[in-house]
């Protein structure tokens, strides 16, 4: 084997990192998480996978809050999670301290994809295997959405997927993602659940959902809540009800 192929620092002759494609690899095998920005919200939603019947659902989250105002969801190793989320609430809450002002979504976007690339180029170390969603508001109320990758880069997006289910979920925001699916929270809503339902095909206790939307009585403007089971059990139910009424509609033009 080929030393390129260990070391973190060196690539190979065509140009490869290999380390940073394996952690690459490692978020494809990741539950998906979606996230979606609307005109007046940004909502989060991610595959629940089963747990075992003696394990406390608490302690499995796919979705973090890391400011008032800025939450994430992940894809790929949650040991790696766990530490950037620590990262990007101590850098959260030392902006505030040194500047008073809250941090920008794309600022703190920044600072893990920062983090993220320092590690793909110092002996010793190894990629963070995590493709992160990074949704928000600034504190002017616009609504932000990034995806930061193992590699270090950083993009804004309107919607997008991570781990393994991302492209058929990435194919349905492109082609369903439009000014009437995104117009208000209750669109936003059911365009992630019917991204969702393209790979998640067990019910609303395998979905986990997170909405974030102005609110000009809190400090940060925005209020973050996470819909309950029941909630999105009634969105899959409306969901449902509208592709039925579709088809039969569909049917009675042929």
């Amino acid at each position: 084997m080929e030393r390129y192929d260990r070391a973190i620092t060196i690539f190979s002759p065509d140009g490869h990192l290999f380390q940073v494609e394996y952690a690459q690899e490692a978020v494809k095998k990741g539950s998906t998480a979606i996230g979606v920005r609307g005109k007046d919200c940004v909502v989060i939603g991610v595959e629940k996978k089963s747990i075992p019947t003696l394990q406390d659902d608490r302690t499995i989250r796919k979705i973090h809050s890391i400011d008032e105002h800025v939450m994430l969801a992940f894809a790929g190793l949650t040991a790696d999670a766990r530490v950037l989320v620590d990262y990007a609430r101590i850098e959260c809450q030392s902006y505030k301290l040194t500047l008073e002002d809250p941090v920008t979504v794309g600022t703190i976007a920044r600072y893990i994809a920062n983090l993220k690339q320092r590690f793909t180029q110092s002996p010793g170390r190894r990629p963070f295997g995590i493709t992160m969603l990074i949704g928000g508001f600034d504190y002017d109320g616009t609504p932000r959405l990034f995806k930061t990758e193992p590699s270090g880069t950083y993009y804004e997006y309107f919607a997008n997927s991570t781990g393994r289910g991302e492209k058929p979920v990435r194919e349905y925001l492109e082609e369903h993602y439009n000014d009437e699916t995104t117009k208000d929270e209750a669109s936003v809503l059911k365009l992630v659940v019917k991204a969702l339902s393209q790979v998640v095909q067990s019910g609303a206790q395998n979905i986990e959902i997170a909405v974030m939307t102005p609110n000009k009585d809190t400090e940060a403007h925005c209020s973050h809540r996470v819909l309950s089971l029941e909630e999105v059990e009634a969105l899959l139910k409306e969901v449902d009800e509208e592709r039925v009424a579709t088809e039969a509609e569909e049917g009675k033009k042929k």
